[in-house]
């Protein structure tokens, strides 16, 4: 592609598609100023450096000056100026006071490179549309003007064809055509499938005749002829006499040649003499002067001067009113969009080339012999029901079956309460369960037992189904084991109308190695879409690594993220395993915490440049949309701004949590678990903890062999029966209540806790949130008649949760009386005052202040918590064990829910 020398002051494309955020182009003679997406935070001061701490003149520093000649009008663009003046490559560095001169230095060039790449990208697209909407020319797409057009990157093949059902799987029927029509320079080839004409039908009149495939009519199919319509352009748009020049384009240079030399004129070059002439200005001050009596004329007002010199720059005399009048009108594209006919006219003349439900593969001929590959833009595959090489399904389904969307993405909500979940494995029967079954079955429980939203595992299509998805083959297709693309769309569209968002966990860390359906060797050679040698190859998984660094690779990933938003509305991605990608060693190191290991040779600075894209892209196009980041080694401004040398996403995962847990459970006696290590392992890097999101347990214990938290707790979960008076009972019971929590007193959306007492002998842990006091038993055996807590004001507490009450199978051992507290003005966990409340073992406990806060008693009514009995292990005793109130910890601490696996938990 090439880039428009556009000469106008200022030109304002407008993102694809309906976006509000103009892509600015400067004037020619201006400096260029390079394009900065919008970041989601507005600091107010920046420093050069990471070391360099500003001064206040510095922080109070304005909009600077500018020395501007008394001609010279002010520049409106340099408010825009001012914005850029205001990314600091190293912001976060300073703003937590981190002097890492190495580190520093690898952000300022990283944002240097990826100031480069953008300038790059904008030179070779127009518009930010032809970078993340690949998906609108790449592979198989119907064309407006009755035919088929496939497009794919192969630029190690040598012959490229598209095979299937509707030609006879032969590769000489819909080969692409020769030369440059067929094929670039950059590896692109163009495939054009012509409908086919039915028995007794003649081609269109119109060589460029269009349809419209959604409606049965259209405005061509009102029975007014092409001349017609073109004639009526031609009298609205030209207006008498100004198409002389159109009509008759060698009548006035043959005048000017009899004026010149009369009617006996050289008729050849060696007969033409040097003709003395006058400059151009005289000659048409000159021309003027005789013509200033001639009758007005509709002919367009323009005079050329030239100083008749082969590379001359032309000076243009016109009318300003003519100028601003022609320049008012607008081309007669409406006429050319009366001649388009509906989809009736276009069923009875042509047949589809490429009929939906089709199947079909691309076949290349490479310096290896041919191949056969699944598309790799392909939107439905499906695997050979004899186990052959899987295939592409062409999904055009006719308008009256096609899914219509009914319900639009729910707002985001202050606190974010996620279900993850695999379709697959959410039936409790032994099948692989579908989009259908998960609508109807699944979705109302996560509904109803408060989340509000869900993360899907293992949608995109995947070969291997033990991996669950996790080793993708083909991007831009949602898995066939579950169903259609439009029973996924029906997924989505179910959960908004319930209020849910729908996240999606995006595999762009690595590909499947499969070379029958995946991207492996796609085109013949090793380096299309990955590294070559050592380096395209994961170092323990077997996997395919993606080659960040070329343009077409970062074209296909982009507009692959783009896809699933514009198609099927998904709400926020969890890039999975960033760990994977921006280690060359693929993470499989140890780390010290030391900065030299997020910048050393082993980090894959193109990956981390792809990162930063990737959020800025989706996030100027999709405002509302949520990223998040899943990396082990917690990578230094995983959630900060691009602009401030962060990779600009929402959220953060924080996969320590679900290890603890696992290691609690497994490894560690119940009276040996360590309170600081909870706390710590929860709470994290607490300069990002509003960022953070923790999982309570990771799916990986269930589709590797092992059990999930709920099958220890509870047991088996086929022993129980739902709504039975039983411990899995009581436990959703517990987790519902808990939901309850967060919508009553917003607990979840408030500044992060108080964690004021954390004591290891006692196995006690105590925080305050907002108004609320959490106060947690852990011991198996120890409870506490009156043990004290801190607060910080006086008066009275009334405990709203408690989980030591019978209803949840507790002991009851809090009688009614001590629901109400009163404080003590006694300094204690380093507060003014403090409460001594009753404690049994293995309880919790949550208490509001009375005198401020009244008001909100009301809306708990007889709300509690389900509580741990002791033993924790005995058959119709117990609810909770120690784990089950870690997690209770684990949700009321942090500003993201529990995130239950839908196999895990059978909802009653």
């Amino acid at each position: 592609m090439t880039s428009l020398p556009l000469s106008t002051k200022l030109l304002s494309l407008p993102l694809y598609p309906n976006s509000h955020l103009p892509l600015q182009f400067p004037s020619r003679s201006r400096k260029p100023r390079k394009l900065n997406f919008p970041s989601k935070t507005n600091p107010s001061s920046f420093t050069c450096t990471a070391t360099d701490q500003p001064t206040r003149k510095q922080r109070q520093r304005r909009k600077p000056s500018r020395e501007i000649e008394d001609d010279e009008p002010e520049d409106e663009d340099d408010d825009d100026d001012w914005e850029e003046e205001r990314v600091n490559p190293v912001g976060f560095l300073t703003k937590q006071g981190i002097t890492h001169k190495q580190f520093g230095q690898f952000l300022r060039e990283r944002y240097k490179a990826l100031k480069d790449l953008k300038d790059e990208l904008f030179n070779q697209n127009l518009v930010l549309k032809d970078i993340a909407y690949g998906f609108e020319l790449m592979g198989l797409h119907r064309h407006p003007e009755h035919r088929m057009d496939y497009i794919e990157w192969a630029p190690g093949a040598r012959f490229c064809a598209l095979i299937g059902d509707f030609n006879g799987w032969s590769p000489a029927e819909n080969p692409a055509r020769e030369g440059r029509l067929g094929h670039d320079d950059f590896g692109y080839w163009f495939i054009v499938l012509e409908d086919k004409l039915k028995d007794g039908e003649t081609p269109d009149e119109l060589y460029f005749q269009r349809y419209n495939y959604v409606d049965d009519y259209d405005k061509g199919d009102n029975g007014v002829s092409i001349e017609e319509i073109f004639q009526k352009a031609n009298d609205e748009y030209w207006e008498p006499g100004e198409d002389t020049f159109v009509n008759h384009r060698f009548e006035v240079p043959a005048k000017l040649y009899e004026q010149f030399f009369g009617p006996n004129s050289p008729q050849t070059v060696e007969e033409l003499e040097e003709i003395p002439l006058k400059d151009a200005e005289t000659r048409f001050k000159e021309w003027k002067e005789q013509h200033k009596d001639d009758p007005p004329s509709n002919l367009p007002p323009c005079h050329v001067i030239d100083q008749g010199k082969e590379y001359d720059v032309y000076n243009i005399i016109t009318d300003p009113v003519w100028q601003e009048k022609i320049r008012g009108k607008k081309p007669p594209i409406e006429y050319w969009l009366e001649t388009r006919k509906g989809r009736k006219a276009w069923l009875k003349k042509y047949m589809p080339a490429v009929p939906h439900g089709s199947k079909y593969r691309v076949y290349f001929n490479t310096p290896n012999g041919p191949l056969e590959r699944v598309p790799a833009w392909a939107t439905y595959v499906q695997p050979d029901p004899d186990g052959e090489q899987p295939f592409a399904i062409h999904w055009e389904p006719p308008p009256e079956c096609a899914y219509k969307w009914k319900n639009s993405s729910p707002e985001v909500p202050k606190s974010l309460r996620i279900y993850e979940c695999h379709v697959g494995i959410s039936s409790s029967e032994a099948k692989i369960a579908s989009f259908g079954d998960f609508t109807v079955k699944v979705l109302p429980h996560v509904k109803k037992a408060g989340y509000n939203a869900i993360q899907l595992v293992g949608i995109i299509e995947h070969k291997d189904y033990f991996t669950v998805g996790y080793r993708v083959t083909n991007f831009f297709a949602v898995s066939s084991r579950y169903g259609t693309p439009d029973d996924f769309k029906r997924l989505v569209d179910v959960a908004h109308g319930l209020g849910m968002l729908v996240f999606l966990e995006i595999v762009h860390s690595y590909s499947a190695a499969d070379e029958m359906v995946g991207l492996s060797l796609f085109d013949g050679s090793n380096d299309c879409y990955f590294h070559t040698g050592r380096r395209g190859h994961h170092k323990y998984w077997g996997t395919r690594m993606f080659k960040y660094g070329d343009r077409e690779v970062l074209h296909f990933l982009l507009s692959n993220l783009n896809w699933w938003v514009e198609e099927y509305q998904i709400d926020g991605f969890q890039f999975h395993s960033l760990s994977s990608m921006i280690y060359k060693h693929n993470g499989f190191a140890s780390f010290t915490g030391d900065f030299e290991e997020y910048c050393n040779q082993y980090v894959d600075r193109d990956a981390l440049l792809y990162l930063i894209l990737a959020n800025e892209l989706l996030h100027a196009l999709h405002p509302k949309i949520i990223t998040i980041a899943e990396d082990a080694t917690y990578y230094p401004g995983l959630c900060e701004p691009a602009s401030q040398g962060g990779l600009g996403f929402d959220y953060y995962v924080n996969v320590s949590v679900s290890e603890m847990w696992s290691s609690f459970l497994e490894n560690v006696p119940d009276q040996e678990w360590s309170m600081t290590k909870i706390v710590s392992t929860l709470v994290g890097n607490r300069q990002y903890a509003e960022k953070m999101l923790s999982y309570a347990e990771n799916h990986n214990q269930s589709i590797s062999g092992g059990k999930s938290f709920a099958e220890v707790l509870f047991g088996d979960v086929k022993e129980h029966v739902p709504g039975s008076n039983d411990p899995m009972h009581r436990g959703c019971s517990l987790h519902k209540d808990l939901m309850k929590l967060d919508q009553n007193q917003r607990v979840l959306s408030r500044r992060l806790p108080n964690i004021h007492h954390v004591n290891d002998a006692t196995m006690v842990i105590s925080y305050i949130r907002g108004p609320l006091l959490f106060v947690f038993n852990f011991h198996p055996s120890n409870g506490y008649e009156r043990y004290s807590i801190g607060v910080e004001e006086a008066g009275e507490y009334q405990i709203i949760l408690n989980t030591d009450e019978e209803k949840y199978a507790g002991r009851g051992l809090i009688k009614a009386e001590q629901y109400l507290q009163r404080t003590i003005s006694k300094r204690v966990d380093g507060l003014k005052n403090c409460l001594q409340v009753p404690l049994p073992s293995r309880t919790a406990q949550v208490g509001l202040q009375v005198d401020s806060h009244t008001t909100n008693m009301n809306c708990f009514g007889d709300f509690a918590f389900a509580a741990a009995n002791e033993g924790g292990m005995m058959k119709n005793s117990v609810v909770l064990t120690p784990c089950e109130l870690c997690i209770l910890l684990y949700e009321v601490i942090h500003y993201k829910e529990l995130n239950d696996f839908v196999r895990l938990l059978a909802l009653p």
